[in-house]
This record gives structure tokens, sequence and C-alpha cells, in this order.
């Protein structure tokens, strides 16, 4: 696992040990940021940030400042290490929480929010409902959402427009706009 391009370029990165931690497949991850590469400015969020390869590599291509949240002990330590390696620390911010705790008392908005959350659980669905509810996305953000290729995800979720699915083997990434902009940008044609 590697930064792909940017000013981090080309540096492995570390991820946790165990099975907690499921990183994005560089092919994926190649995949992702060549579909948002014009995109990626200002706040990102890595939720769900395991090795926090999404939000380091946001960052070598140019975002701003990062927020990394993860409830995982060793992810964080991992996190940390990374961002040291990169030498990128100085703009992100590591955040040891669990999601919900997170969102429920966060009070700033993010161009993107990176959403990679264990596959098993019910936490894809969870996070994205509380993110529409709570409107911590940015005008022109996008919410990058990871899961199994087996698992449904809802169509609608308030405030929030479901763009694309973009579908990479047994992984499937989907992108979700807020409605306002869409409205906006459909209202220009």
């Amino acid at each position: 696992m590697r930064v792909i391009t940017g000013t981090a370029g080309g540096t492995n990165l570390k991820a946790p040990k165990g099975l907690n931690t499921r990183p994005t497949a560089d092919k994926v991850k190649q995949a992702l940021f060549n579909i948002i590469q014009y995109e990626i400015a200002g706040e990102v969020l890595d939720l769900f940030a395991g090795s926090g390869q999404l939000g380091i590599e946001a960052l070598s291509r140019g975002a701003s400042h990062a927020v990394f949240v993860d409830e995982g002990r060793e992810a964080i330590s991992v996190i940390q290490e990374n961002l040291r390696h990169t030498r990128l620390e100085s703009k992100a911010q590591v955040v040891r929480s669990d999601y919900l705790s997170y969102l429920s008392r966060c009070r700033r908005s993010f161009r993107l929010i990176f959403l990679d959350p264990p596959y098993a659980e019910k936490y894809l669905e969870n996070a994205i409902k509380c993110i529409s509810e709570i409107d911590i996305l940015a005008e022109g953000g996008i919410i990058i959402a990871e899961r199994p290729a087996d698992k449904a995800l809802d169509q609608e979720f308030p405030g929030l427009v479901r763009s694309k699915d973009y579908r990479y083997g047994s992984t499937v990434i989907t992108l979700f706009r807020r409605q306002q902009d869409v409205l906006r940008e459909e209202g220009e044609d």
C-alpha cells in the first residue's frame, strides 16, 4: 500500500495488524482518485480511517486539511506514523472516536468525506444518514462510500443525491452530492 501521486507520491504506508482494518486496494484507490481528481480541495474527512490512506492520498494531491477518525488505538498510531512518514502531519488532525460520537459533535464542513467502514456492519448507511442530517458536506462536496458489490445501499438519503456507482471487481464506490448543488447545476442548463 502506497501513496499514488502528489507531494508524497510513492511513499509506502503501513496498515494496522489484524482483521479490523481492510485497506482499499491500490487499483481501487487509483480509480477512485481518477474519478475525483478535479474535485480535491479544501477540508477532507476520512471516517473509519484505518491506515489513513484515503485522507493521506487527498492531502498529497492538494487537499488543504484532513481529519482522520478511527476508534482503534492501533489504527490511530498507524495513521500518525503514516502522516509523519509522508510529512503531512501539519495538515492533519487525528481523532480517536467511534464514528457516531465524532459526527454528533462535528461542527465543521468538508469538501470530501471518505467512508470505508467494516463491511459486515450497517455503519455505512448509518454514517451517510447522520451526515445528511447534520449537514457537514460543504457546497460542491462529495461523499465517497466504499462497499462490497453484494451489499445493497439505500438509494436515497435526505438532502443527498446518489451520483454514480463504480464497480471494481468485488468493490463498489458510490458518490453522493448535496441535493442543492445538483439542483443548482440542473438549473444552469
